[in-house]
């Protein structure tokens, strides 16, 4: 038998035969942890199903809960695990997946009846007759004609509709007993691995929640998203507007040239959404004279705040900028992380005291001299710059901690207006399979970085779980604090920053820690038609990214 080289987990090297199965080679080198469940492996920095085998000298690293994409192999199989259930329960109806809430996914269930707590444990019980049974995921590739006319008789038109343009000539699907799916990565051996999940009513639908990854054998208690969940709402309202819903249908569009009309009034619902939040500031400007915008990385804040203030103009407001980053302590008065770095994103970073005793006089009419902030040299400056403000007058702050009340304690809570912006894709894939929100704020932040800092797509990969780490911290746990919630995300957009992130992400070679990611990306944005970004208006939060702002960042 032929031999291959195998280096584990980056220690010592051995030889196997040629095209053991991972899921025996797992099996010579059982966790330590029993928490911790082998569900994948990364094969030469590429996700692989345990199923597979090695036909090569591989280095080889087994895949947990513990790792992200340990958790995505969960979700994605428990997620297939739910659609198989109602598959099999109710075969009339239709289910679609929505966004994410908090640990967990929400789904719409179309059926004759409301969701009532007597078809939640229908399903759950379905769901766990499935997981004991042990059903093996099945993977096999058939030819585009093939699936096109699986899904049809499954009545599944989002998928055909996806698979009509896809840039392939075979199709990878999986089985999991008489349901069927378009594979878009790896799943677990088999439905016995989903060993721990809860099912849950949350206002006319459901949400599939998955354990927490610091700890697979508990799941954190279900909360109250009600601000989030309405602009998840009001973004499936546009959707439907736009009469575009999933990939397919926006590659439809495009592929008839109707896509450009799409831009248009998704530009246009945006604006007149901006212009409603300009309408409520104006309402109580009588007390409103701080606005404070926060939201995760790449969530357009920037554009968004330049945008409304364009809009409070037209109430016949004065708007100013108020920059956070003057307010910067001095790297000697600054606290470290955990690795003894400097932590800027911690909200002690900050000066707060000096930032209260300026924003409190502001809000009297009194004169103050505003720091500025040198990141060169890490220090203040000694200039200053004097700033007063009129009766129609409100600041405007942009910044992580905006939503914080620790960030300006001092200010009652009438004299502020908090707004949390983020990137709440209105698209699924199809309607079993969704979009991660992170995955365009990833995309987003891949394409800006390039253009405007001259970092790498493997640079922007390689911060980015340092970045969603902080945006766990200083920004998801405030955003219910809101008075209101901004998505701007674009309906459109994935097909334009294609064009921009493509060439970068084929510069990642796969000697790089980043190329499982990279090959992920890669494949995902191939769902996507192209559209010319001349279409997107100046104004637009997408030119942001792209360039060709009309607006000076």
């Amino acid at each position: 038998m032929e031999k291959i080289k195998v280096t584990l987990h980056g220690q010592a090297t051995q030889e196997y035969d040629k095209g053991i199965k991972l899921l025996d080679l797992a099996a010579m080198f059982p966790n330590s942890n029993p928490r911790f469940q082998t569900l994948g492996a990364m094969v030469n920095n590429e996700v692989h199903c345990l199923q597979g085998t090695l036909e090569n000298d591989s280095t080889v690293e087994f895949l947990t809960y513990k790792n992200r994409e340990g958790q995505e192999i969960y979700r994605r199989s428990l997620s297939a695990i739910l659609t198989c259930a109602v598959f099999e329960l109710y075969r009339n109806s239709r289910m679609t997946i929505g966004h994410s809430l908090g640990n967990g996914y929400y789904y719409s269930l179309n059926t004759d009846v409301p969701v009532s707590d007597e078809i939640i444990t229908e399903i759950s019980n379905k769901m766990n007759e499935i997981v004991q049974k042990d059903i093996p995921f099945e993977k096999e590739t058939v030819s585009k004609e093939e699936a096109e006319a699986l899904f049809k008789r499954q009545g599944y038109p989002d998928k055909v509709r996806l698979i009509k343009y896809m840039p392939y000539n075979e199709v990878t699907i999986y089985r999991l007993g008489n349901y069927l799916d378009i594979e878009y990565g790896a799943m677990m051996p088999s439905t016995g691995y989903a060993k721990l999940f809860e099912l849950n009513k949350y206002n006319t639908g459901i949400i599939l929640r998955f354990p927490e990854p610091i700890n697979p054998t508990q799941i954190s208690p279900i909360k109250n998203w009600t601000k989030l969940f309405s602009v998840y709402r009001e973004s499936k309202t546009w959707g439907a507007i736009l009469n575009i819903n999933n990939i397919g249908r926006l590659n439809e569009f495009a592929a008839q040239k109707k896509i450009f009309d799409i831009v248009k009034i998704q530009e246009a619902l945006h604006e007149k959404k901006i212009a409603l939040i300009a309408d409520e500031i104006s309402k109580r400007s009588d007390d409103v004279k701080l606005i404070l915008i926060a939201g995760p990385s790449s969530s357009g804040k920037t554009t968004f705040s330049k945008r409304l203030s364009v809009q409070l103009m037209v109430n016949g407001l004065n708007p100013i900028a108020l920059s956070l980053d003057n307010y910067f302590l001095n790297h000697e008065q600054s606290p470290v992380d955990e690795d003894g770095n400097l932590d800027f994103e911690c909200i002690k970073a900050l000066d707060l005291e000096l930032l209260n005793a300026q924003l409190i006089d502001l809000l009297k009419g009194k004169e103050v001299q505003i720091p500025e902030y040198d990141f060169k040299t890490g220090k203040r400056k000694a200039t200053t710059k004097p700033l007063r403000i009129s009766e129609n007058t409100c600041i405007i702050m942009e910044g992580i901690h905006g939503l914080n009340e620790e960030l300006t304690s001092s200010i009652p809570a009438r004299n502020k207006f908090k707004i949390y912006a983020s990137a709440l894709t209105q698209l699924c894939i199809d309607d079993y399979n969704r979009i991660p929100t992170t995955d365009t704020r990833l995309i987003r932040r891949m394409v800006r970085d390039a253009k405007f800092r001259g970092y790498s797509a493997k640079d922007t990969i390689s911060r980015w779980p340092s970045v969603r780490r902080g945006e766990e911290r200083n920004i998801f746990p405030f955003q219910e604090n809101a008075d209101v919630m901004f998505n701007s995300a674009l309906i459109y957009e994935l097909s334009v920053l294609k064009q921009f992130a493509e060439p970068l992400l084929k510069e990642i070679t796969t000697d790089d820690k980043e190329y499982h990611e990279a090959q992920r990306l890669l494949k995902f944005l191939d769902l996507f038609i192209p559209i010319n970004y001349e279409e997107v208006p100046p104004t637009s939060i997408l030119r942001e990214f792209i360039s060709g702002s009309s607006f000076k960042y």
